[in-house]
């Protein structure tokens, strides 16, 4: 019996012995650092730290869409303009002209043939892109008139609209190359009236292109 029980208590010891090295190699993780000496948190709370945290180191800054990007930032230069007249902000004007941006970026046609100084587009679409093309293209041109490196004309043609642009200094080859080379997406681009466009839009002013 003596045996047997000496036989009992070894195994025990070494069980203890075991599971002091399993710890000693394998410390449990500590709990983070609690004010005012409170319990450690349970998962919600956990959550919930972890929240304020990636606040505080500041969250993602991409809106995710750029049609919304553009609004969001509209928003805030109103938010921090005093002067502005919120009875006359029309919001849903932007987002329509963005629609008709869209539209004419991604889903209109365009047929480029080269001209004497210039190039000339037709593009071309149907339902809401052929009415997008019209609202912006031929405005468009206008503005592109204005500029001092080109001559721009835009005329209606079925499905869409005709865009010439030719430089003003014809016999200029890099500058005619150039006209060209942008084609029709790079000279939509032209001109550094988009957003000055799109914040009259939304504050309820006339400027510039349709809507």
């Amino acid at each position: 019996m003596w045996r047997a029980g000496l036989i009992a208590l070894a195994v025990v010891l070494g069980a203890g012995l075991v599971v002091h090295t399993v710890l000693a190699q394998n410390p449990p993780m500590p709990h983070p650092p609690m004010q005012g000496g409170q319990m450690p948190m349970q998962h919600g709370g956990m959550h919930e730290m972890h929240m304020q945290r990636m606040q505080q180191m500041g969250g993602p800054r991409m809106p995710g869409q750029d049609a919304f990007g553009a609004i969001a930032e509209v928003v805030q230069m109103l938010d921090a303009d005093p002067a502005t007249d919120w009875s006359k902000v029309n919001l849903e004007r932007l987002r329509q002209h963005l629609i008709d941006m869209n539209e004419v970026v991604l889903r209109a046609d365009v047929k480029q043939t080269p001209v004497p100084g210039g190039l000339s587009m037709e593009v071309t679409g149907s339902g809401r892109t052929e009415q997008a093309i019209r609202a912006m293209v031929i405005p468009h041109a206008g503005e592109l008139d204005r500029l001092p490196l080109y001559t721009a004309k835009a005329e209606p043609m079925p499905g869409g609209v005709r865009l010439t642009v030719t430089s003003k200094t014809p016999d200029d080859a890099k500058a005619v190359a150039r006209v060209r080379a942008l084609g029709f997406i790079g000279l939509l681009t032209a001109g550094a009236h988009h957003g000055p466009h799109h914040l009259a839009m939304a504050k309820g002013e006339a400027f510039g292109h349709g809507h």
